[in-house]
Protein backbone atom coordinates (compact mmCIF):
# COMPACT_ATOMS: atom_id res chain seq x y z
CA UNK A 1 0.00 0.00 0.00
CA UNK A 2 1.59 3.17 -1.59
CA UNK A 3 0.59 5.08 2.06
CA UNK A 4 1.96 3.53 4.17
CA UNK A 5 5.03 3.92 2.32
CA UNK A 6 8.12 6.00 3.72
CA UNK A 7 7.03 9.16 2.27
CA UNK A 8 3.45 9.22 3.54
CA UNK A 9 4.10 7.73 6.73
CA UNK A 10 5.02 11.07 8.85
CA UNK A 11 2.47 13.19 7.79
CA UNK A 12 -0.16 10.05 8.78
CA UNK A 13 1.20 10.35 12.14
CA UNK A 14 1.39 13.90 12.99
CA UNK A 15 -2.86 13.72 11.89
CA UNK A 16 -3.29 10.65 13.82
CA UNK A 17 -1.55 12.70 17.09
CA UNK A 18 -3.96 15.69 16.08
CA UNK A 19 -6.83 13.64 15.89
CA UNK A 20 -6.16 12.31 19.15
CA UNK A 21 -5.70 15.68 20.82
CA UNK A 22 -8.72 17.26 19.40
CA UNK A 23 -10.90 14.01 20.24
CA UNK A 24 -9.56 14.80 24.26
CA UNK A 25 -12.05 16.32 26.63
CA UNK A 26 -10.93 19.62 27.90
CA UNK A 27 -12.40 20.85 31.10
CA UNK A 28 -11.45 24.65 32.13
CA UNK A 29 -12.96 27.24 34.96
CA UNK A 30 -13.60 31.44 34.52
CA UNK A 31 -12.11 31.72 38.65
CA UNK A 32 -9.83 29.52 40.02
CA UNK A 33 -9.96 31.42 43.59
CA UNK A 34 -13.92 32.39 44.24
CA UNK A 35 -13.77 34.74 47.78
CA UNK A 36 -17.30 35.52 49.20
CA UNK A 37 -18.51 36.20 52.99
CA UNK A 38 -19.97 33.87 54.98
CA UNK A 39 -23.60 32.92 55.14
CA UNK A 40 -23.51 34.28 50.85
CA UNK A 41 -23.54 31.70 47.66
CA UNK A 42 -20.79 30.58 45.63
CA UNK A 43 -20.51 29.87 42.15
CA UNK A 44 -17.71 26.94 41.23
CA UNK A 45 -17.47 27.36 37.87
CA UNK A 46 -16.57 24.41 35.45
CA UNK A 47 -16.57 24.25 31.79
CA UNK A 48 -16.07 21.35 29.27
CA UNK A 49 -15.98 20.11 26.09
CA UNK A 50 -16.28 16.49 24.25
CA UNK A 51 -15.87 15.50 20.98
CA UNK A 52 -17.78 12.42 20.85
CA UNK A 53 -18.79 11.66 24.15
CA UNK A 54 -22.39 13.55 24.81
CA UNK A 55 -23.51 12.51 27.86
CA UNK A 56 -20.21 12.47 30.30
CA UNK A 57 -19.97 11.87 33.68
CA UNK A 58 -19.43 14.99 35.49
CA UNK A 59 -18.17 14.72 39.65
CA UNK A 60 -17.15 17.75 42.16
CA UNK A 61 -14.63 16.63 44.99
CA UNK A 62 -13.50 18.66 47.85
CA UNK A 63 -9.87 18.05 48.77
CA UNK A 64 -9.44 17.60 52.76
CA UNK A 65 -7.47 14.98 54.83
CA UNK A 66 -9.68 12.62 52.81
CA UNK A 67 -10.79 13.41 49.12
CA UNK A 68 -15.02 13.69 49.94
CA UNK A 69 -17.44 13.97 47.01
CA UNK A 70 -19.73 17.18 46.82
CA UNK A 71 -21.86 15.71 43.64
CA UNK A 72 -21.61 12.76 41.85
CA UNK A 73 -23.92 10.59 40.05
CA UNK A 74 -26.48 13.13 39.35
CA UNK A 75 -27.01 14.03 43.47
CA UNK A 76 -25.32 16.48 45.72
CA UNK A 77 -23.68 14.59 48.81
CA UNK A 78 -22.72 15.19 52.35
CA UNK A 79 -23.51 18.54 53.84
CA UNK A 80 -24.15 19.96 50.43
CA UNK A 81 -27.45 17.93 49.69
CA UNK A 82 -30.07 20.31 50.01
CA UNK A 83 -28.12 23.59 49.64
CA UNK A 84 -26.30 23.50 45.89
CA UNK A 85 -27.57 23.51 42.21
CA UNK A 86 -25.89 22.56 39.38
CA UNK A 87 -26.18 24.32 35.58
CA UNK A 88 -24.43 22.09 33.07
CA UNK A 89 -20.88 21.27 35.50
CA UNK A 90 -21.39 24.93 36.89
CA UNK A 91 -21.81 24.44 41.15
CA UNK A 92 -23.43 26.64 43.08
CA UNK A 93 -22.87 26.09 46.72
CA UNK A 94 -25.90 27.70 49.18
CA UNK A 95 -24.82 29.98 52.47
CA UNK A 96 -21.33 28.61 53.06
CA UNK A 97 -19.54 28.42 55.85
CA UNK A 98 -15.70 28.33 57.14
CA UNK A 99 -16.37 24.50 56.83
CA UNK A 100 -17.04 24.81 53.56
CA UNK A 101 -13.95 27.69 52.63
CA UNK A 102 -11.16 24.62 50.76
CA UNK A 103 -9.87 23.46 47.12
CA UNK A 104 -12.46 21.95 44.79
CA UNK A 105 -12.07 19.80 41.54
CA UNK A 106 -14.27 19.50 38.79
CA UNK A 107 -13.82 16.40 36.92
CA UNK A 108 -15.37 15.35 33.34
CA UNK A 109 -15.05 11.83 32.18
CA UNK A 110 -15.82 10.98 29.00
CA UNK A 111 -14.99 7.00 27.71
CA UNK A 112 -15.45 7.60 24.25
CA UNK A 113 -13.12 10.39 23.82
CA UNK A 114 -9.39 8.93 23.35
CA UNK A 115 -8.22 10.97 25.95
CA UNK A 116 -11.41 10.50 28.30
CA UNK A 117 -10.70 12.40 31.79
CA UNK A 118 -10.35 16.46 32.29
CA UNK A 119 -10.06 17.86 35.11
CA UNK A 120 -10.17 21.82 36.90
CA UNK A 121 -9.65 23.23 40.49
CA UNK A 122 -11.08 26.07 42.30
CA UNK A 123 -10.51 27.49 45.22
CA UNK A 124 -13.39 28.91 47.94
CA UNK A 125 -12.46 31.51 50.46
CA UNK A 126 -14.97 32.41 52.73
CA UNK A 127 -14.80 35.55 54.85
CA UNK A 128 -16.10 35.66 58.23
CA UNK A 129 -17.86 38.43 59.80
CA UNK A 130 -15.26 38.77 62.04
CA UNK A 131 -11.88 38.49 59.77
CA UNK A 132 -9.43 37.50 61.98
CA UNK A 133 -11.59 34.19 61.45
CA UNK A 134 -11.48 34.18 58.11
CA UNK A 135 -9.87 31.41 56.08
CA UNK A 136 -7.19 31.82 54.97
CA UNK A 137 -6.46 34.79 57.30
CA UNK A 138 -6.93 38.06 55.84
CA UNK A 139 -4.43 41.06 55.51
CA UNK A 140 -4.74 44.64 55.52
CA UNK A 141 -3.43 47.50 53.70
CA UNK A 142 -2.56 51.52 55.05
CA UNK A 143 -2.68 53.97 52.74
CA UNK A 144 -1.65 57.67 52.81
CA UNK A 145 -2.37 60.52 49.98
CA UNK A 146 -4.28 56.94 47.88
CA UNK A 147 -0.56 55.56 48.01
CA UNK A 148 -0.17 52.36 50.01
CA UNK A 149 2.05 52.76 53.18
CA UNK A 150 5.29 50.00 53.30
CA UNK A 151 4.74 47.57 55.51
CA UNK A 152 8.79 46.77 55.74
CA UNK A 153 10.40 47.84 59.46
CA UNK A 154 12.55 50.45 57.85
CA UNK A 155 14.97 52.30 60.76
CA UNK A 156 13.65 55.62 59.84
CA UNK A 157 9.97 55.00 59.77
CA UNK A 158 8.21 56.79 62.25
CA UNK A 159 5.34 54.07 62.27
CA UNK A 160 5.06 50.30 63.22
CA UNK A 161 2.14 48.40 60.97
CA UNK A 162 0.75 44.66 61.62
CA UNK A 163 -0.82 43.74 58.27
CA UNK A 164 -2.45 40.50 60.16
CA UNK A 165 -4.05 42.81 62.81
CA UNK A 166 -4.36 46.18 61.09
CA UNK A 167 -2.73 47.73 63.32
CA UNK A 168 -0.98 51.77 62.36
CA UNK A 169 1.13 52.56 65.54
CA UNK A 170 3.44 55.57 65.64
CA UNK A 171 6.63 56.06 67.25
CA UNK A 172 6.21 59.67 67.11
CA UNK A 173 4.29 62.09 64.50
CA UNK A 174 5.60 64.66 62.57
CA UNK A 175 4.56 66.79 60.02
CA UNK A 176 5.20 64.81 57.16
CA UNK A 177 2.56 62.51 58.44
CA UNK A 178 -0.48 64.09 58.32
CA UNK A 179 -2.24 63.81 55.02
CA UNK A 180 -2.50 66.77 52.85
CA UNK A 181 -5.49 69.26 52.81
CA UNK A 182 -6.97 71.89 50.72
CA UNK A 183 -7.17 74.66 52.45
CA UNK A 184 -9.47 76.56 49.91
CA UNK A 185 -12.43 74.41 50.23
CA UNK A 186 -11.88 74.50 54.30
CA UNK A 187 -12.40 78.22 53.97
CA UNK A 188 -15.23 77.91 51.37
CA UNK A 189 -17.10 75.21 53.22
CA UNK A 190 -16.73 77.96 56.60
CA UNK A 191 -18.63 80.85 54.67
CA UNK A 192 -21.07 78.83 53.38
CA UNK A 193 -21.89 77.71 56.88
CA UNK A 194 -22.00 80.90 58.41
CA UNK A 195 -23.99 82.23 55.50
CA UNK A 196 -26.73 79.63 56.33
CA UNK A 197 -26.68 80.49 60.17
CA UNK A 198 -27.40 84.23 59.10
CA UNK A 199 -30.00 83.44 56.70
CA UNK A 200 -31.63 81.20 59.75
CA UNK A 201 -31.47 83.57 62.13
CA UNK A 202 -33.14 86.91 59.74
CA UNK A 203 -36.00 84.34 58.96
CA UNK A 204 -36.51 83.64 62.84
CA UNK A 205 -36.45 87.15 63.47
CA UNK A 206 -39.06 88.35 60.79
CA UNK A 207 -41.55 85.20 61.78
CA UNK A 208 -41.78 86.10 64.96
CA UNK A 209 -43.00 89.39 63.96
CA UNK A 210 -45.23 88.54 61.91
CA UNK A 211 -43.75 89.76 58.77
CA UNK A 212 -43.70 86.32 57.32
CA UNK A 213 -47.33 85.42 58.44
CA UNK A 214 -50.66 86.18 56.47
CA UNK A 215 -52.22 88.14 58.95
CA UNK A 216 -49.33 91.06 58.68
CA UNK A 217 -47.44 92.37 61.15
CA UNK A 218 -48.61 91.19 64.77
CA UNK A 219 -49.83 94.41 66.93
CA UNK A 220 -49.05 95.05 70.82
CA UNK A 221 -51.82 93.60 72.57
CA UNK A 222 -50.53 96.62 75.42
CA UNK A 223 -51.82 99.55 73.36
CA UNK A 224 -55.05 100.98 74.00
CA UNK A 225 -57.43 102.13 71.36
CA UNK A 226 -57.40 106.12 70.32
CA UNK A 227 -61.62 106.15 70.91
CA UNK A 228 -62.43 106.83 74.58
CA UNK A 229 -63.88 104.40 77.01
CA UNK A 230 -67.29 105.35 78.20
CA UNK A 231 -68.36 103.03 80.97
CA UNK A 232 -71.93 102.87 82.89
CA UNK A 233 -71.00 104.25 85.91
CA UNK A 234 -69.86 107.42 84.18
CA UNK A 235 -73.32 107.41 82.63
CA UNK A 236 -75.02 106.83 86.03
CA UNK A 237 -73.02 110.38 87.25
CA UNK A 238 -73.72 112.00 84.76
CA UNK A 239 -77.92 111.74 84.75
CA UNK A 240 -77.49 112.18 88.32
CA UNK A 241 -75.89 115.38 88.37
CA UNK A 242 -77.78 117.04 85.39
CA UNK A 243 -81.40 116.77 87.73
CA UNK A 244 -79.25 118.85 90.81
CA UNK A 245 -80.74 122.55 91.44
CA UNK A 246 -83.53 121.90 89.18
CA UNK A 247 -85.83 125.06 89.19
CA UNK A 248 -89.59 124.53 87.94
CA UNK A 249 -90.36 127.00 85.57
CA UNK A 250 -92.83 129.69 86.74
CA UNK A 251 -96.95 129.14 86.83
CA UNK A 252 -99.27 131.66 84.85
CA UNK A 253 -101.68 133.56 87.45
CA UNK A 254 -104.96 133.68 86.00
CA UNK A 255 -106.05 137.09 87.18
CA UNK A 256 -109.72 138.17 87.06
CA UNK A 257 -111.09 141.32 85.91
Amino acid sequence: MEWLSPPYLPIIVVFWMHCSLCLAVTVTTTRHKVEVHEFADAELSCQFHTERDQHPRIEWKKKGHDVSFVYYDGHFRGPFEGRASIQGATVTLLRVTQKDAGEYRCEISAPLDSVSLGETNVTLRVLARRDHQSIPPATYSWYKNNQPLSSSRSPNATYLMDKHSGMLEFKAVSRDDSEDVNVGAVVAAVLVCLLLVVGVLVVVHLHRNGFLSRSGPRKDPTRTHDTPHISSQNLHRTEDTSNVNYVPPPQEVSRVL
